[in-house]
C-alpha cells in the first residue's frame, strides 16, 4: 500500500477511537513556561473527536494572551485570526467555529506557541491530520514552538511520512 493509502487507512481507524478527553494534557500545555511567556498563542477549537479546547481558550484569554485560531480559506490556505469574542465565532468551511472577518488577522511571525490538532501522533511528533494539508502548509512557514497533546490510544509508534510532513517540536502524552 502506498503512503497516501496507508494514511487513509489510519484516518478510518482513528475515526473509530473515542473522543479525546485529555484535560490534564491541556492543563500541562497551559502551564508550559513557553506558553506562560508567550503574548500570542495559536490553538484550535476542538470539534468531533478532538478534545474540548474551549475552556483552554478562555483560560488563555483570561491570562492576557492574544489567542489566535485557524481559518481555512480557499485553495487549501489557512490564515490565523484573533479570537476577540465568543460572539465573533462562526462556522467555517468545515463547520468548525472560526473567528469571523471582523477579527484581526495574525501572521505566523507574531505567534510564539501553537497547539496543533491531529487524529493520530507518533512518538517522533509526526501527526496525521484530516488530509487537507492546511496545517502542513502553515507549519512550513511557521517558526515558533509547535506542541501536540495526544491521548494514549492515539499515540502510535510510527506514522507514514511524506516530504511535506513536519513533526511538532513537543509532544505531551499519557
Amino acid at each position: 500500500m502506498n503512503i497516501a493509502g496507508e494514511k487513509q487507512r489510519l484516518r478510518r481507524y482513528a475515526a473509530t477511537l473515542p473522543k479525546m478527553e485529555i484535560p490534564h494534557l491541556l492543563e500541562q500545555f497551559f502551564t508550559l513556561p513557553q506558553v506562560m511567556d508567550a503574548p500570542v498563542v495559536m490553538a484550535f477549537y476542538g470539534v468531533g473527536l478532538e478534545p474540548d479546547t474551549r475552556w483552554l481558550l478562555q483560560r488563555l484569554m483570561e491570562a492576557g494572551k492574544r489567542v489566535v485560531l485557524p481559518v481555512c480559506c480557499s485553495g487549501g490556505r489557512m490564515e490565523a485570526r484573533v479570537l476577540t469574542s465568543w460572539d465573533n465565532l462562526s462556522a467555517g468551511r468545515y463547520g468548525i467555529p472560526e473567528p469571523d472577518i471582523s477579527c484581526p488577522r495574525a501572521f505566523p511571525e507574531e505567534i510564539q506557541v501553537m497547539l496543533v490538532p491531529h487524529m493520530l501522533c507518533d512518538r517522533a511528533g509526526y501527526r496525521l491530520g484530516h488530509g487537507g494539508g492546511y496545517y502542513d502548509r502553515w507549519l512550513a512557514r511557521y517558526g515558533g514552538l509547535t506542541v501536540a497533546v495526544c491521548a494514549r490510544e492515539r499515540l502510535v509508534e510510527r506514522l507514514p511520512r511524506e516530504g511535506f510532513d513536519l513533526p511538532v517540536q513537543m509532544l505531551l502524552h499519557d
